[in-house]
């Protein structure tokens, strides 16, 4: 009988604390240092990878199928994956899907991201539930080579995300204006063609997908970089300033975002809406902190509950720092409250239209369960102007 050669792993995850997860490597060459969390959404792998909010994160995918429906130009968040890395439980399949124009590998592999297949994802995933989001080192090679204690090395001396200000990586480089709207079947996306209010949106991160449902609330968008000054937003006369998602500590990103949100709420009346570090960056204007959480928020099936109502909205979350609601001070309360562990997720000003919340409206998991916020900025810019 012939002897049978086991293939050697092609790629390799070590934990700092010297655990190591062999695998198959799909994607990039090479190796990438980061902090590894988990989502537990079924879809939206893509998404996922081109959110700027998970800069600086290698992303574990608890479902097991991942790549199966190819990726789209469409889907794209921003221009390119910014997640450092995938980890997922099955090598990808060959894609099946009308809209796919490309397989996850190949795509992966052009834009420079690595990953590993072949995990055992839950016991993965237990991990890092137990011991918080761990620091990491990815790597792939196709001959199997890997220098385990280098790796182990590398993952330990990685400074992590607090402290980091991540901002400034994925801000734009200039302003831009937006007027895509949300797709719809059957024309896919369409432009906005008669806006009632002009928004300006700082860009900590931003998801496109956020920007289409302010254009799809009837709003003119001019998008400025993360570092734009309260006297740049202002200059555009805005009806309503919107703060977008974004990586990275909130508090690190807070030295230049909180003067500028401070000046702006001291010297107009204007509306303002907030998502995710945007949430966190009001909060921390308003007088508020915010804490490193032990493994954070990542997926699309999280229930979250509007205190003044009482509705639960199942949302998607992405996020490892949290606003502390004990902090807030007087004039400001908590809106909503996540029902997993009773983290919040929503503040707003108890006498001006000025609120924010840390899931993410745009993402569509409930599908349509948080799209109100978005009409209720639009409202209160209305308001503005009928007073």
């Amino acid at each position: 009988m012939a002897d049978t050669v086991t293939p050697k792993p092609t790629a390799c995850l070590a934990l700092a604390d010297g655990t190591i997860f062999y695998g198959n490597g799909f994607g990039a060459y090479g190796e990438t240092v980061a902090e590894l969390c988990f989502n537990t959404a079924m879809t939206g792998y893509q998404e996922i990878m081109t959110d700027p909010s998970y800069a600086g994160q290698i992303v574990t995918f608890t479902f097991p199928h991942i790549g199966n429906t190819g990726v789209t130009p469409e889907d794209d968040e921003t221009a390119d994956p910014v997640a450092a890395g995938m980890v997922v439980k099955w090598d990808p399949t060959q894609s099946s899907n009308w809209r796919a124009t490309e397989e996850l590998k190949s795509w992966l592999t052009r834009t420079g991201r690595i990953a590993i297949g072949g995990i055992d994802t839950r016991r993965l995933t237990r991990a890092i539930r137990q011991q918080g989001a761990p620091h990491v080192a990815l790597a792939h090679d196709p001959d199997g080579n890997f220098d385990i204690e280098a790796l182990v090395a590398k993952a330990r001396d990685w400074s992590g995300l607090e402290g980091m200000d991540l901002a400034k990586d994925v801000t734009c480089a200039q302003s831009y204006r937006w007027d895509e709207m949300r797709w719809a079947w059957p024309e896919g996306y369409t432009r906005q063609e008669a806006p009632k209010h002009k928004v300006v949106a700082v860009d900590y991160g931003a998801k496109r997908n956020i920007l289409r449902c302010l254009a799809s609330a009837g709003c003119d968008v001019t998008v400025l970089p993360a570092t734009a000054t309260a006297a740049e937003v202002l200059a555009h006369n805005p009806d309503g300033v919107f703060l977008s998602n974004g990586p990275g500590d909130p508090a690190a990103t807070g030295e230049y975002a909180v003067p500028m949100i401070k000046e702006i709420l001291d010297s107009t009346d204007l509306p303002m809406f907030g998502i995710c570090l945007g949430h966190q960056m009001l909060a921390l204007a308003l007088g508020g902190k915010t804490v490193k959480m032990n493994h954070g928020h990542h997926g699309a099936n999280h229930p979250v509950k509007e205190n003044a109502t009482g509705k639960v909205e199942i949302t998607s979350m992405n996020h490892g720092f949290a606003v502390d609601a004990q902090s807030l001070p007087d004039g400001v309360e908590e809106t909503h409250v996540s029902l997993f562990d009773g983290s919040n997720c929503g503040i707003r000003m108890k006498d001006r239209p000025v609120y924010s919340v840390q899931h993410h409206p745009e993402a569509s998991p409930g599908p349509q369960d948080s799209f109100y916020l978005f009409e209720r900025f639009a409202e209160a810019m209305d308001a503005r102007k009928s007073a």
